[in-house]
């Protein structure tokens, strides 16, 4: 199983860029970041820094979006990159919920993902592409070689389908064992409906992890309130869902729409946070089927059930009080228990 470091790209960036070297000599070996304009700083330049000072390290958005800049500059950014320091860039891609909502817009349709997805991809690996209206562009200055995998952020019935017949990977931002067996199988199911190796489309888990120096009820206690800020922000997705579906369809499990009931607002500002006032919402057993939290031994149990379900990459969300903690711990106990 693959290892990600997933953070803000809160300044300064020499933080960013110290906390992914740490994590490449622990054995990680993707970093990816947030992508939103207002909220934090742009990820694309501390790309940059963060290939330079690493040897081997893939980076990428989790998730940039097709509405915040134009695909060819989007595609552009990623070539570049890649012609820099080598094919270590990935780009994931979803509908843009902080990104575009911050900036008093709607999040991507699925339509637009999946244009933009097809045109990125294309561009980036040194192909031709329709940029609309019959305008068709390529990249003079890409080197043979080039690629540029696509992986998209999903959790409702259509864009798990478009998942699996389009992307080249699925980003799940939770880690609730029966979620990902129910998601994965979707994609999986879409991407053999369409004629596609399901076994061609990674599968990445992307959760907070908090490592406990035991299970005593404090130490639980207190990892629980670092991570509760994650059931928010899979909350907004999910309320999406409601509104779509209703509250009780067979297109959405109800065990991901259940916890929503008491959602009462979200403030943008707070996004990601472990001191987000609009998450208290979240009940402590979201907060435990979500996100990794416990002794090392039981973050090891759970990876070792997220690999049998099909899991190819586990993202660690490291936001909270213990981010250098928990890139150590996994580096000297987790990574080589799952990984020997």
């Amino acid at each position: 199983m693959d290892f990600g470091l997933v953070l803000q790209t809160d300044p300064p960036a020499s933080r960013v860029v110290s906390l992914m070297k740490r994590a490449e000599r622990s054995g990680f070996s993707h970093g990816w970041t947030f992508d939103s304009a207002v909220l934090w700083q742009e990820p694309f330049v501390i790309y940059s820094q963060i290939l330079a000072n690493t040897q081997k390290l893939t980076v990428g958005p989790m998730v940039t979006n097709p509405g915040t800049r134009t695909w060819e500059v989007t595609a552009s950014t990623f070539a570049t990159l890649n012609d820099m320091f080598g094919n270590r860039t990935v780009c994931g891609i979803g509908r843009g919920d902080s990104a575009m909502r911050v900036a008093g817009r709607k999040p991507n349709t699925l339509a637009r993902i999946s244009e933009a997805m097809k045109v990125i991809r294309a561009l980036g690996s040194g192909q031709e592409a329709d940029l609309g209206g019959g305008t068709v562009v390529r990249f003079p200055w890409i080197k043979p070689g080039a690629q540029l995998p696509v992986w998209m952020a999903a959790y409702g019935p259509k864009a798990l389908k478009m998942t699996g017949e389009e992307a080249d990977g699925f980003i799940l931002q939770l880690s609730d064992l029966y979620l990902t067996e129910y998601m994965v199988k979707a994609v999986k199911q879409a991407a053999v409906e369409a004629g596609r190796d399901p076994s061609e489309v990674k599968i990445c888990v992307a959760a907070p992890a908090y490592v406990t120096e035991d299970d005593s009820p404090a130490q639980l206690a207190h990892a629980r309130e670092q991570c509760r800020w994650f059931g928010g922000m899979v909350g907004n997705h999910v309320a999406d869902l409601v509104s779509k579906y209703g509250e009780h369809s067979a297109a959405v499990p109800d065990e991901l729409t259940e916890y929503i009931k008491a959602r009462e607002g979200y403030d943008y500002s707070h996004h990601g946070r472990a001191d987000n006032p609009d998450t208290a919402f979240v009940p402590d057993e979201i907060v435990d089927r979500f996100c990794l939290i416990g002794p090392v031994e039981k973050h090891i149990e759970k990876l070792n059930a997220l690999r049998e379900l099909g899991v190819d990459q586990f993202a660690v969300y490291d936001m909270h009080d213990a981010q250098e903690a928990v890139i150590d711990a996994y580096g000297a106990s987790v990574i080589p228990a799952i990984n020997s």
